[in-house]
């Protein structure tokens, strides 16, 4: 039985995920998720009470997905180049289509921005931090106050981001917030 109900979940998270990348959350109904994920609308409202809250799974599923794929960074990088890498692949995730919608479009919309900025607050800034940390460890970067950076940093990229996905060319503002995210993590690692 738990294995059917988790089949159930997963079932309805991955229809809705195609679904709200394709339509968007809005375009969407219940009806359509739960006729395509082959569940009755009684599962979706077991698991997930309604759509918002399948939305919010859908958001941390992809959030994982991504910080999965940023986590495979080069283990001989040194925390500056592991910190741009991460930066960068954020920016550059901005223009595929799932990211776009779910996280940087929809993701404000549906959430509401304060609990948008704290859901990403809660998958990049402790990663950030630790990074920032590393690199004074390895006297790349001088002592500062770490927690105060990681905000600034986290915001800077999350802007780049939501400019690239809202932008009518997405590809050429990637190619902006990418010079720009790089010239501010080389100014910050100066001697």
């Amino acid at each position: 039985m738990a294995a059917n109900a988790t089949a159930t979940r997963e079932s309805l998270i991955l229809t809705a995920r195609r679904l709200f990348t394709e339509q968007g959350f809005f375009n969407t109904g219940t009806e359509q998720i739960v006729r395509e994920a082959g569940v009755t609308r009684g599962a979706l409202y077991h698991h997930f009470g309604n759509k918002k809250l399948l939305f919010l799974a859908v958001f941390h599923a992809v959030q994982q997905a991504m910080g999965a794929s940023s986590a495979s960074a080069s283990p001989h990088f040194n925390a500056q180049q592991r910190l741009e890498s991460g930066l960068i692949g954020f920016i550059d995730s901005s223009t595929k289509p799932e990211i776009q919608r779910i996280i940087l479009v929809d993701g404000p919309a549906v959430l509401g921005w304060q609990t948008w900025q704290e859901l990403e607050e809660g998958y990049g800034l402790g990663a950030i931090q630790r990074l920032l940390e590393a690199a004074i460890a390895e006297k790349s970067l001088p002592a500062q106050p770490v927690e105060l950076l990681a905000h600034l940093l986290l915001a800077s990229v999350d802007k780049a981001a939501l400019y690239v996905a809202n932008a009518q060319d997405p590809i050429q503002a990637r190619e902006l917030a990418v010079s720009a995210m790089r010239s501010l993590i080389e100014g910050m690692f100066r001697k």
